[in-house]
């Protein structure tokens, strides 16, 4: 039986590979059809599957839908899944191809809209009383001015808190590329603040 407690840490990175080695040993545990890991495996990782469609596919509408198709790929998919990455990277790479697949899906699926101010319509639509919504539009708005690529390793090692490595097999391409990409955000967000 895997335990859920983690031990307590100081240090924000270990505690991620902690959190990330019990998650990888619960969707090893699933591979043999064991219930509960599956369902522990799931509340792992869903918020991090959640926020990272959500910022691949700027529609928070559509993010849960991404969402749920992840983990339906994912545990169609478990039985393949050996432990040689994290659980957490693998299930993100899964959720990569689910946007990319969506996207692909809506491209072929034109949709017609009647409002004659959109913009105003998704402004209405926006929730404002939640706390932080100024702070997460902005913020929205800074990741917007950087190219996919950046924004993507940007949102994978600093908000999501996956290693290079880790962004590098979600994303697919070298570590090194990933370290560029993310320097170059960096950058290219400083200007932009101050």
């Amino acid at each position: 039986m895997i335990t859920s407690a983690l031990p307590v840490s100081a240090d924000p990175r270990s505690k991620r590979e902690s959190a990330d080695a019990s998650a990888t040993a619960w969707a090893l545990a699933a591979r043999t059809g064991d219930t509960e890991a599956v369902e522990h495996f799931v509340r792992a990782l869903h918020r991090d599957v959640l926020r990272y469609v959500s910022y691949l596919c700027a529609d928070p509408q559509a993010a849960e839908d991404l969402a749920q198709d992840t983990f339906l790929r994912a545990l169609g998919s478990l039985h393949r899944f050996e432990g040689r990455s994290s659980a957490r990277a693998w299930l993100l790479s899964i959720a990569r191809r689910a946007v990319i697949d969506g996207f692909r899906r809506a491209a072929v699926r034109p949709q017609q809209y009647d409002c004659p101010d959109w913009e105003l319509a998704v402004e209405r639509a926006q929730r404002e009383d939640v706390p932080g919504f100024d702070d997460g539009i902005v913020l929205l708005d800074l990741l917007g001015t950087l190219s996919d690529e950046r924004r993507e390793a940007f949102v994978l090692t600093q908000m999501l808190g996956l290693s290079y490595q880790e962004a590098a097999v979600v994303s697919g391409c070298p570590v090194g590329t990933v370290r560029s990409r993310v320097a170059r955000a960096r950058a290219a967000l400083m200007e932009l603040v101050v």
